[in-house]
């Protein structure tokens, strides 16, 4: 898709970078400055000595995560979904699982133009049905809050994520067992031997095994093996 302005071929990636730099730049300019202006108005500043030396212990980790995440998600998003699920966060657990079981129904790829838009409508379309649900979920916390709270039901939403990325985990492991064995038994392994992982690292742990997949199925590939 193609058009020209000002004597200039534009496609529609060219539209995607220029929208998807300002939307994300501003949002950033949002989140930077509503803690600031809410302290202005309650005169509520923080200490910002203390504020700095907080930051200098924990930015780096995050600036990693962020650089290892540019680099590990755009190839399964695609541009304009990366951009769109960067602004509307909960990656891992949401976005990443809508694209690629709709890229997976369209039988294409994220880097095509095709699976652009497609993984970005999915994308989209799964941040307004989550903005939605917390909607109505705040709307009906009171009512619901007996019932939600309930010892009956409590195993249940125990097993909620787990089922959600079991079945997903399925589709993709039976369709490449030996690219998926080794990732998996990796995680396995960390996740029952090293105490420090839990449910809040998986932010991280997700691009590390990315990479490791990554390596993995370079070096089996060059043996021949897949």
């Amino acid at each position: 898709m193609k058009k020209i302005k000002n004597n200039k071929e534009y496609t529609y990636m060219d539209s995607v970078h220029r929208d998807g730099r300002i939307w994300n730049l501003t949002v950033m300019v949002i989140l930077m400055a509503f803690p600031v202006v809410v302290g202005i108005i309650f005169s509520a500043l923080p200490d910002w000595a203390a504020v700095g030396k907080g930051l200098l212990a924990t930015a780096p980790m995050y600036w990693a995560v962020g650089v290892i995440e540019t680099i590990t998600y755009i190839p399964m998003l695609g541009a304009g979904g990366s951009y769109l699920s960067f602004v509307t966060g909960n990656i891992s657990n949401l976005k990443l699982p809508c694209a690629l079981n709709a890229l997976e129904n369209a039988d294409v790829k994220a880097q095509s133009e095709e699976g652009e838009i497609i993984s970005t409508i999915a994308i989209a379309v799964s941040s307004i049905v989550t903005t939605v649900i917390i909607i109505i979920g705040v709307a009906l916390i009171v009512p619901l809050t007996p019932i939600l709270s309930s010892e009956t039901l409590k195993p249940a939403f125990d097993q909620m994520l787990p089922a959600l990325f079991g079945g997903l985990g399925v589709v993709f492991v039976s369709k490449n067992l030996k690219l998926a064995i080794a990732p998996v038994l990796l995680m396995l392994v960390l996740f029952i031997f090293v105490p420090a992982l839990n449910a809040g690292t998986v932010g991280i742990m997700v691009p590390v095994g990315v990479l490791f997949t990554i390596a993995y199925a370079r070096i089996i590939y060059k043996k021949g093996w897949l």
